[in-house]
């Protein structure tokens, strides 16, 4: 299952079937904190592997339902009007964190939360050298937003799977967009 900005949920208000609590550590409470189970169990092998090297990670975003995303976008076109909200909040049906396949992280301290300085940061370094491990890629890589229709957001991780993530990693490929061979989504039609 691949959300972008050309792909969108069907039907919009989809809710996976199987939302599990991750035995991780939280920054958030209630639906923010479930994952689908697949992505939990690796989330929990990812965050001890992360704890056992001295980094700390918290989940700091995980599934949102369709009303929230509404909320959570609208909140963003209200500030920011509706060109810049789409730069960096998915309209309602088109969140990967509503498919519970994908999460952000911080490091405990919020640290740059949710701001690009957070690449900086141990938890976000730890990740970009280590999460294809577990099957997790950063969705939204630095100067691929004309694919993937987002700025960098190195606190957004996706899972797809330790052979795939690997495999994306050894190949230098940046994206979903271009390992799945799909058109780049730099905008909605």
């Amino acid at each position: 299952m691949v959300v972008n900005k050309h792909r969108a949920l069907s039907p919009a208000s989809y809710v996976p079937a199987d939302l599990v609590q991750p035995r991780v550590r939280l920054a958030v409470s209630g639906e923010a904190a479930l994952l689908n189970s697949t992505t939990a169990a690796a989330a929990e092998k990812m965050f001890a592997a992360a704890a056992a090297d001295g980094v700390t990670l918290t989940l700091a975003s995980g599934y949102r339902s369709f009303a929230t995303q509404t909320s959570t976008y609208g909140s963003y076109v209200s500030s920011q009007g509706q060109a810049e909200a789409d730069t960096v909040s998915a309209r309602p049906g088109y969140s990967e964190h509503q498919t519970g396949w994908s999460f952000d992280i911080g490091d405990g301290g919020g640290a740059c939360g949710f701001q690009p300085c957070f690449a900086e940061q141990p938890a976000a370094v730890w990740a970009r050298d280590n999460a294809h491990r577990f099957g997790f890629v950063v969705r939204y890589p630095w100067m691929f937003h004309a694919i993937t229709g987002y700025y960098y957001e190195p606190w957004h991780l996706r899972f797809i799977g330790p052979e795939a993530a690997t495999d994306m990693k050894s190949r230098g490929i940046a994206t979903l967009e271009e390992y799945f061979g799909l058109e780049a989504a730099p905008a909605y039609r």
